[in-house]
């Protein structure tokens, strides 16, 4: 079974073409035209051994948030139908990931019950580099929504801004890449309900 998606999105704002391939081990190609979200997404997809492509034009000559909430998006509905039915899935994952300085933790609950809980307990600059770091947020409501999960994050602690970014998008993989594990001894879908879609 290849649990395999793509979409190509396109708006007067941006035009976002995403690949994933989530049984993969890492290989990705990002040409998002935002440096930052570039090295973000390529953590993302090497910690948690998912392959693909992103590639995005945007009006980042306005500024980078249209770019950065329409690749959550399509990054979230290409992961849900890469997804398929969940037959056999885990389900949750919870993982912590330290950055130097920083701690993050990330739960996720693939079912079909959209939600972002973001707590952020250091404060976080405004930049890293040119990046506004509200963008984080927004991306991950996004992407939460889009794929249908479940998605906590939670930083109690840390100094360097772009360490917590990059211990989140870490721990967000990696929390992905266990609750979509396949586990023989679920039979359908991990549910009392019998449904996940």
């Amino acid at each position: 079974m290849t649990r395999f998606a793509k979409i190509e999105r396109n708006t007067n704002e941006t035009k976002i073409a995403v690949e994933l391939n989530l049984d993969g081990t890492g290989q990705v190609e990002i040409k998002t035209g935002i440096g930052f979200m570039d090295h973000m997404l390529d953590l993302f997809f090497k910690h948690g051994l998912f392959d693909g492509k992103i590639i995005a034009n945007g009006d980042t000559w306005i500024d980078d948030h249209h770019t950065a909430e329409d690749i959550g998006i399509v990054l979230g509905q290409v992961f849900r139908e890469a997804l398929g039915d969940k037959k056999g899935i885990k389900r949750y994952g919870t993982v912590f990931v330290p950055m130097d300085d920083a701690l993050a933790q990330v739960v996720v609950d693939c079912s079909n019950r959209p939600h972002l809980e973001y707590r952020i307990e250091p404060t976080l600059n405004a930049k890293v580099g040119t990046f506004d770091t509200e963008l984080v947020h927004e991306f991950l409501w996004k992407f939460a929504l889009e794929a249908r999960i479940n998605l906590h994050v939670i930083v109690p602690y840390g100094h360097n801004t772009h360490h917590i970014i990059e211990a989140i998008f870490k721990a967000l993989a990696r929390a992905l890449d266990e609750a979509i594990q396949l586990d023989p001894r679920v039979k359908g879908v991990p549910s009392t309900k019998g449904l996940l879609t």
